[in-house]
């Protein structure tokens, strides 16, 4: 059996790592996990890693956020962003600092750290590979993530645990909790993958509410190379009509939001009644201005993203955000790994998105 419950929340990840601590308590009689631990640095800008209390023979789950851009330290005298190149190494400096001790050793990495660089093409590295690899050498016993860039990054270590959690069912939850006039049905509601790579989320989806999928292609100019990859030149729609029906855009990521913004512009011109966008993880790497403005072009109705990964605060002030929490989410998973029983229910909900749906349909029919 795995050893006492033990959280380690890096800084990053404060935001979220409290409240789950105190979700935590709530069921399982007012006792906390959180065990103390900070990551200072030299003015070289060198860091290591404190623990503040034992974790032998313990079962620690180590919750980070690899995106988190709002921390700085002093390097040299002068602040320096904190990069998830920085935040990764801090992770391996507390699985360092646990010097082989703990009885099992989780890590909760909502966004998977180089998640994009997960395939090579001529002289490329694989550092994604490279960074589960080293994880895996380390003595982690798994690692879970969230909508992963892509998911075949788990067979790089067969061995070591990696879950990747869908969060389907918490959009689903805000969406029809927001909205009470959706027609749940082929003729009023269409999922949209806004390129390939998002087919699968959107078939997963499109699937439990019993409706059909759209795609974008994105065509891409192969002759050149722009910031790491080829330009996109145009977004093609494969799909049925989505003249006057509701269109849900899924993906896993919003970077700087271009692609996205214009398949919702088109979406708009092809006569859909109204656009919501599914994301998982809202970086915005752009700012927001653009999305400022393609909401008040009406490009789009609402954004739904979660909070695995730091929020801005003029973010949530949007009227176009909505936040969807995910910390009872992540309370539940480690509750359950805990106590040895299996999170295939919790990784892969379909179940529970079928009872909503239905739920819903009664609703709005009575």
């Amino acid at each position: 059996m795995p050893g006492k419950l033990s959280l380690i929340v890096l800084e990053s990840a404060a935001h979220v790592g409290k409240r789950v601590d105190q979700i935590l308590s709530e069921w399982r009689e007012g006792e906390h996990f959180l065990i103390p631990t900070e990551c200072p640095r030299f003015s070289s800008g060198e860091g290591k890693c404190v623990i503040h209390e034992s974790v032998r023979d313990r079962d620690v789950y180590i919750l980070l956020d690899v995106c988190n851009t709002s921390m700085t330290y002093q390097m040299f005298g002068e602040p320096n962003r904190m990069s998830p190149d920085d935040h990764y190494q801090d992770l391996k400096r507390v699985i360092a600092a646990c010097n082989g001790k703990a009885a099992r050793i989780t890590v909760i990495m909502p966004f998977l750290y180089e998640g994009r660089q997960h395939r090579k093409t001529l002289r490329e590295s694989l550092d994604c590979a490279v960074m589960l690899r080293e994880l895996e050498s380390m003595g982690v016993h798994s690692l879970l993530t969230f909508d992963a860039h892509d998911s075949r990054m788990q067979n790089v270590v067969p061995l070591m645990g990696l879950e990747n959690i869908s969060p389907a069912l918490q959009f689903t939850q805000a969406l029809l909790t927001e909205y009470e006039n959706l027609t749940l049905d082929s003729d009023h509601l269409m999922f949209i993958a806004p390129d390939e790579g998002a087919t699968g989320r959107v078939v997963f989806l499109a699937s439990l509410f019993g409706v059909n999928i759209g795609m974008f292609y994105k065509r891409r100019d192969y002759t050149r190379i722009i910031d790491g990859t080829n330009p996109v030149v145009a977004h093609d729609f494969c799909g049925t009509s989505v003249e006057g029906k509701d269109v849900i855009i899924a993906d896993d990521m919003i970077a700087s939001g271009g692609s996205m913004l214009d398949t919702a512009r088109q979406l708009r011109e092809m006569g859909a009644k109204r656009v919501f966008i599914f994301s998982t993880f809202g970086l915005f790497t752009s700012g927001l201005k653009k999305f400022d403005e393609a909401y008040q072009a009406g490009w789009f109705d609402r954004i739904f993203t979660t909070n695995l990964v730091y929020q801005k605060d003029e973010l949530k002030e949007r009227p176009w955000y909505f936040s969807v929490n995910m910390d009872r989410y992540i309370a539940a998973l480690i509750d359950t790994l805990n106590r040895g029983e299996t999170i295939q229910e919790l990784s892969k909900p379909a179940g529970r998105i079928k009872q909503m749906i239905a739920l819903y349909k009664q609703n709005t029919l009575a």
